[in-house]
């Protein structure tokens, strides 16, 4: 038997895979995904490790543990992924501007 001297590499999710399945999670209220809402602070991959940082549009919002079910549901699914970490932070807080153009344009900014 001839074993090929070519290692076969596995497919890894990257940042740009990571941030359109993120387009996934929206936010029930506003009905924008949070990438648009400009609600995703940070995407980390280190190999099959994600991490995604994010925030709210404000602390007391209530879907704050929904969030992070649906970042892990969205990420986990991605060829390569083998976990999916996501932190919630509030600093800097998020402002309005922090939206995409076309997000501003739909929620009238």
């Amino acid at each position: 038997m001839v074993v090929s001297g070519l290692a076969t590499i596995a497919a890894m999710a990257n940042v740009d895979e990571v941030e359109a399945a993120l387009t996934n999670v929206i936010d029930p209220e506003l009905g924008l995904d949070f990438v648009e809402l400009g609600l995703i602070y940070g995407i980390e991959v280190d190999g099959p490790k994600v991490h995604v940082t994010y925030t709210l549009t404000t602390p007391a919002c209530p879907i704050g543990p929904m969030v992070a079910e649906q970042i892990e549901e969205f990420v986990s699914v991605l060829d390569g992924v083998e976990s999916v970490e996501s932190a919630m932070i509030f600093t800097p807080p998020w402002t309005p501007e922090l939206m995409s153009e076309d997000a501003k344009f739909a929620l009238g900014y």
